[in-house]
This record gives structure tokens, C-alpha cells and sequence, in this order.
């Protein structure tokens, strides 16, 4: 009966971590998290679970002769912003993966 216990409340402190990873994860994908790229021509907003929002492009970004550079500068924000978000899951959430080797 002993092992039953505890199996029981091991299956109750799993229930209320599961609660809580969701809870976070909640949070985390409601907050906003923004990239930029070099002096801010490019600003790109996410979610917290990775989905872009906005897009504000500076319209001295935009040059007709050098579609190349607007796309480095459109890269190098959602870049930005993704790493942010990541930044934050790893904080937010680290902890409960923290010793499983993911």
C-alpha cells in the first residue's frame, strides 16, 4: 500500500507542475517581444509563442536600387525578436527542463 501512496502523489505534484508549465507558457505567449535591426530600420514584433505581429519597415529603408540591404535589415530584426523570445522560453521555462538533456 506504501508504494501506491507514493505513487499517488507523485501523479498529484505532476498534475500541479502541468498546471503550472501551462500557466507559464500562457503568460510567456501573451507577452510581446520586439527585434530590431541596425539604427531600427527594421522593427519586427512576435508573440511570445513565436508569431509575428508587426512589421514597421522605415521608409529610408526602402530603396528601389538595393533590395538586398532591406532584406538584410528585415533578417537581422526578426532574428532579433525571435532570440528575444527564446531568451525569455529559456528563462520562463528552463527550470522545469532544467537536468532532462532538451
Amino acid at each position: 500500500m506504501m508504494n501506491g501512496m507514493n505513487m499517488q502523489q507523485m501523479m498529484q505534484q505532476a498534475r500541479k507542475l502541468q498546471k503550472r508549465m501551462a500557466k507559464e507558457q500562457k503568460e510567456l505567449a501573451a507577452e510581446s517581444f520586439t527585434g530590431k535591426s541596425p539604427d531600427d530600420m527594421v522593427v519586427a514584433t512576435f508573440s511570445g509563442d513565436k508569431k509575428l505581429t508587426d512589421l514597421q519597415i522605415k521608409p529610408e529603408a526602402v530603396d528601389p536600387d538595393d533590395v538586398d540591404m532591406l532584406s538584410d535589415l528585415v533578417v537581422a530584426a526578426v532574428n532579433d525578436g525571435l532570440k528575444k523570445v527564446d531568451n525569455a522560453t529559456q528563462s520562463k521555462m528552463g527550470k522545469y527542463t532544467k537536468g532532462l538533456g532538451i
